[in-house]
């Protein structure tokens, strides 16, 4: 190879890595438009969840001022009439009735509360279907107790299952003691 071929070739090499690194002042101002207008997408995306995380932020507060209410009374769904049949979370017509009169008494007393209802279970199942009962139990008493006209939002529910028991769970009075639902009133 001649000297003026192989300084041909080194220069057609410099040349073209010369441009292939080299970019328009247009290419570049499109490429960081592109990233411009990514970065302002991220940032509307980044404003609107921080917006709604305030949001549950205030509602969990107000709920929280809520639960931080002072116990007025409460009723409990235990007694040979209105308890709950093994394994089931229907309520019988003597429970509608006691809840139907509870009710009454809320809608009477005409005051801004919160009530709680929960759930208990015998110790007989396993835990993980005896808190899916007590649930259940919670559930439907909350329910019955909007159908009667209380907000849903006065009423939460929660789980104890088999945790919480007031009896002694070797027995089947014991155990029928502990299939109840607990209603608190709190201010």
């Amino acid at each position: 190879m001649t000297v003026t071929s192989k300084a041909w070739i080194v220069g057609a090499m410099i040349t073209a890595a010369a441009l292939s690194g080299c970019a328009t002042k247009g290419y570049v101002r499109d490429q960081v438009g592109m990233v411009d207008q990514k970065v302002d997408a991220q940032g509307q995306h980044l404003d609107a969840v921080d917006r709604t995380s305030h949001e549950a932020l205030d509602r969990a507060k107000a709920a929280g001022k809520l639960a931080e209410g002072k116990f007025l009374y409460s009723m409990v769904l235990s007694d040979d009439s209105v308890k709950f049949p093994v394994n089931r979370a229907n309520l019988s017509p003597e429970a509608q009735a006691r809840l139907t009169d509870f009710v009454n008494k809320l809608k009477a007393d005409n005051r801004n509360v919160y009530v709680e209802i929960q759930g208990h279970t015998d110790a007989s199942g396993t835990p993980d279907f005896n808190h899916k009962l007590g649930a259940d139990r919670a559930e439907a008493v909350r329910l019955f107790m909007n159908q009667q006209g209380v907000a849903l939002n006065r009423l939460s529910t929660i789980s104890y299952g088999e945790t919480a028991p007031v009896a002694p769970n070797n027995t089947p009075e014991g155990r029928a003691q502990n299939r109840r639902v607990v209603v608190i009133v709190l201010a």
